[in-house]
């Protein structure tokens, strides 16, 4: 299923527009909240430079924004990489998985640069409520002075707000959120686009030669500006990580039509009303409006960051889903939010991490300006990964010749690579927040994939074969009882230890065993006669592959009573799941660290239940335990 095909499946028989509409709400929600601070802090950087700001200045900022729109969102994202689907699917992970199997094999380096894009995504999910809700509130001040005191209490009040209300899902908000963001981006538009007359002079910002003399003619001035100046692409990663929720077509719609035009007359006007009046400055974008509406667009402001907000949230759960399905993550509750959409997901631990993070960040900021120079090197990071990651795709799985595809990936990567130096700039500013939250991230997912794969080892190493298990069932004949006995294994080939442990102590065996394995495929989902496989070992033994892409919920009873096209009945009420549970010690013959043993083991016990992953109910489920060294 091609992408448009498999965005519009998901949203029944909605039409081009109400896609349209919804990809401005959840797609732009980021990108078009960067106005509020993003050429007001570029402006800013050449200012504390130069010891004031002149016509070239203000200028070469506004076309250094115009055309970072233009090559980085347009013809990176819009263009090029909403073209790398990954069966219908976006985003870092999605990429990842992509450029495996383009690879043929699992590679590490490849599996590095996934979790690196994954890592910094978190940290963008963290800096962006932040800031993003801190901006519009301080519009406050500008409303009356007495506000200035009330703008970080309001800020947390809100932040604190929006992740309450996570829980309840975000089916019913979202019907606004297309609106709403479609409203932010008229009113911003047209607040740019009648100060365009303040200083006409402003349209030759659209000439490229002025953010060239701008660079050229400021050296390290000019490359702390380019870092300032990358806030305004800041949400260009949601263009490609929503790409499965609406389609191409929708995405690139709503950015011709209505988000581009919007942002490109509001820097248009700002640059203008800079350039008519030097002293608005101190906040250009809400001093492009009159006093009366003011207050008016300072709450629309805030609906627009809360929803920013809301929609990069409901991306660290969609993420932290993929990671998890793609085991590079422990498993963690997943409550399905919606009856009627699988993506509507809430995830409490995550949502607490990120709220305590996102207050965090504010109290230790305090405001907008601060927050600005720890933003940037999450967002250039991850877009480095995506595009390294998306040479691959286009080399191994498009054909083209290597040196074709580093001409198109070239002066792309080459761009933001200059971006994120520009950004490492602010490394001892803030900058290093998102790079330690990322790297412990890293850290996790590596310890988990490596602790896993040693477990698997050591199990394979010590544990009886299945078929020798048979054979020797064969020799000697236990006593049968009634029912049907699944035993969910990562490793097929070896006996479970929930099946070898039933028979050490209950000293029987059901009349119909089953050996189940679910296997998450690099692809998002599959179809239905993809789903699962049985082979018939014996009268007594069966072995069932059950297989799930790593969007899919790995639902094993639903699974299990699709079966009967197999030829295999199953009746939930006669049928008995046993599952390991696992008590895991350190070891210092580990091939790990003793910390990094102790980290493993710190997630393994804050994993969530088997039982509750794949959907077993409770009182079908037998848990044996086991004792294991990592």
């Amino acid at each position: 299923m091609r992408q448009d095909e498999a965005g519009q499946a998901q949203h029944g028989r909605a039409g081009l527009w109400t896609l349209t509409l919804g990809s401005v709400g959840v797609v732009y929600g980021d990108i078009g909240t960067s106005p509020l601070y993003a050429l007001r802090e570029a402006l800013n950087a050449a200012t504390v430079a130069h010891g004031g700001i002149g016509r070239a200045d203000v200028l070469g900022v506004v076309s250094l924004i115009l055309w970072a729109l233009t090559i980085i969102v347009t013809i990176k994202y819009v263009v090029l990489l909403l073209m790398a689907d990954n069966d219908g699917e976006g985003g870092t992970l999605s990429l990842m998985a992509l450029a495996q199997r383009a690879m043929g094999r699992s590679s590490p380096a490849i599996f590095l640069l996934g979790t690196m894009g994954a890592a910094l995504f978190y940290g963008d999910a963290l800096i962006t409520p932040a800031i993003s809700v801190l901006s519009a509130v301080e519009g406050l001040k500008l409303v009356t002075p007495a506000f200035e005191r009330y703008v970080l209490p309001i800020t947390i009040a809100i932040i604190v707000g929006l992740f309450l209300v996570q829980s309840r899902g975000t089916a019913v908000v979202a019907r606004w959120f297309g609106p709403i963001t479609l409203v932010w981006f008229v009113v911003m538009g047209l607040g740019g686009a009648f100060h365009i007359s303040d200083d006409p002079g402003i349209l030759l910002a659209v000439d490229p030669r002025w953010a060239a003399t701008f660079l050229l003619n400021n050296g390290v001035v000019g490359l702390v500006a380019v870092g300032a100046v990358f806030l305004a692409v800041t949400g260009a990663e949601a263009l490609y990580a929503d790409l499965g929720h609406f389609g191409r077509k929708p995405i690139r719609l709503a950015w011709t039509v209505i988000v581009f035009p919007a942002l490109a007359l509001n820097y248009l006007g700002q640059g203008a009303l800079v350039l008519a009046h030097p002293e608005a400055l101190e906040s250009p974008f809400f001093l492009l409006f009159p006093e009366w509406a003011l207050l008016p667009v300072v709450i629309l402001a805030t609906l627009a960051t809360v929803i920013a907000s809301q929609a990069v949230i409901t991306g660290a759960f969609s993420l932290t889903r993929q990671a998890i399905q793609l085991r590079l993550l422990p498993r963690l509750e997943v409550r399905h939010t919606s009856a009627a959409s699988e993506g509507q997901i809430y995830m409490p631990q995550v949502n607490l991490l990120l709220a305590l993070g996102v207050i965090l960040l504010v109290l230790l900021f305090g405001s907008s300006s601060r927050l600005a120079t720890a933003y940037g090197i999450a967002v250039t990071g991850t877009m480095v990964v995506t595009a390294c990651l998306a040479f691959i795709v286009i080399h191994r799985a498009w054909k083209l010749h290597w040196a074709l595809a580093a001409a198109i990936i070239g002066p792309l990567l080459a761009i933001d690579l200059i971006f994120f130096s520009a950004n490492l700039l602010k490394l001892f500013e803030g900058g290093y927040v998102p790079l330690l939250f990322g790297l412990l991230i890293v850290v996790m997912m590596r310890t988990w994939v490596r602790g896993t794969a040693i477990l698997f080892e050591k199990t394979r190493k010590n544990d009886m074969r299945l078929d020798e298990l048979i054979a020797s069932l064969d020799r000697s004949p236990r006593q049968r009882v009634t029912g049907t006995a699944i035993f969910l294994t990562s490793d097929p080939e070896t006996a479970p230890q929930a099946l070898l442990h039933s028979l050490k102590h209950y000293k029987v065996l059901h009349e119909r065993n089953v050996i189940l394995t679910v296997r998450i495929l690099p692809q998002p989902r599959l179809e239905d006669e993809e789903r699962l496989v049985v082979e018939r070992i014996n009268d007594d033994f069966s072995r069932m592959t059950m297989t799930f892409g790593f969007m899919e919920e790995p639902n094993v009873p639903m699974t299990l009573a699709r079966s009967k096209k197999l030829g295999w009945k199953f009746d939930i009420m006669s049928t008995s799941f046993f599952l390991s549970r696992r008590s895991i010690r350190a070891s210092a013959q580990s091939g790990m660290p003793v910390w990094q043993d102790n980290l493993y083991i710190f997630l393994a016990n804050n994993a969530s239940d088997a039982t509750h992953y794949f959907h077993i109910p409770t009182a079908r489920a037998v848990e044996i335990g086991a004792q294991m060294t990592v």
